[in-house]
Parts: C-alpha cells; structure tokens; sequence
C-alpha cells in the first residue's frame, strides 16, 4: 500500500477557506442552526462557553472561534492524519455538517488514492445536500461552495 504525505500544517489553509463561506453573523429563519457566526452555533459556542449569549457569540473574539474549530473539529476528524486536500475537503464537511457525518464517510473512502478519497467526498456531499428540504434554499451557495472546495482540496493534493 501506496503512503501518501500528511497534511500537519493544513489548517489555516482549510480555516481560511471554510471562514470565507462561514464567515459572518447570520440567523436565518430556514436555517436549523439559528444563530450563528463565523459557523459556529450558538450551542456549539456554549460548549465552550457555558450560559454565552446569541450577543456574545456575534461579538466573540476570532480566537474563539479558531479554538473551536481546531479542537472541535479539525482535531476530531484528525485531520492531521489525512493527506494533503483530503484534510480541508473533510474538516470543511465536519464544519458544515458535523464531525459525526464526515468520520464516517471517512473511513469509507480510507482505501481510496487522495484524488478519488477528494472525488468520492465530494460526491457524497453533493448527494447528502440534495436531498435535503431545505436544498431549494441553500443548494446553489452550497453548490458554489462545494465546487470551490473540491478545487481547492484538488490543489492541495497536488493535481492541476
């Protein structure tokens, strides 16, 4: 079996990405997270900062927010672990959708080249959002999302 490099300084990159898309305050009726900033929730946020505010989390440090996505997710999916491009495609799903849907699909795609693990999440992001109720709403800024992750996780992985 083929090694392929790990991805250990892969995080600021991924953050940067993700933040881009994530970025900003935002309570969106349709939106099952309500209030949110910079992607994060405000239940997540209390995770981390017990009895906080939807105030307080709109007015929170990028530290904060840093802390939490290091720790909560990019940690969680062990991310350092992952091939370069397979860690930013897979933490920026674990910040979408959760670390609990993204390690599972992990490990089904483990046996795949970095390319085809990048192509093979990708699809199954694609197809999880899809059937989503709340695809007529959200499903062309997740789409534009998606296609600017998959060519940035493709970049990463040294494909061009």
């Amino acid at each position: 079996m083929k090694v392929f490099p790990m991805a250990k300084d892969n995080f600021k990159t991924a953050l940067a990405f993700t933040l881009a898309y994530e970025g900003g305050w935002s309570n969106h009726p349709a939106d099952p997270g309500h209030a949110t900033m910079c992607g994060v929730t405000l239940t997540t946020y209390r995770l981390y900062h017990p009895g906080a505010t939807a105030t307080q989390l709109r007015n929170a440090p990028m530290a904060h927010f840093e802390a939490i996505y290091r720790k909560g997710y990019w940690d969680k999916i062990g991310a350092d672990a992952l091939p370069a491009g397979v860690d930013a495609l897979a933490f920026d799903i674990a910040v979408n959708m959760g670390p609990g849907r993204v390690l599972p699909w992990l490990a089904k795609t483990a046996a795949l080249k970095p390319t085809e693990r990048i192509k093979a999440l990708h699809g199954l992001r694609m197809g999880f959002w899809r059937r989503l109720r709340t695809w007529a709403t959200f499903g062309k800024g997740w789409s534009r999302r998606e296609t600017a992750c998959l060519a940035l996780a493709l970049k990463m992985a040294g494909v061009k």
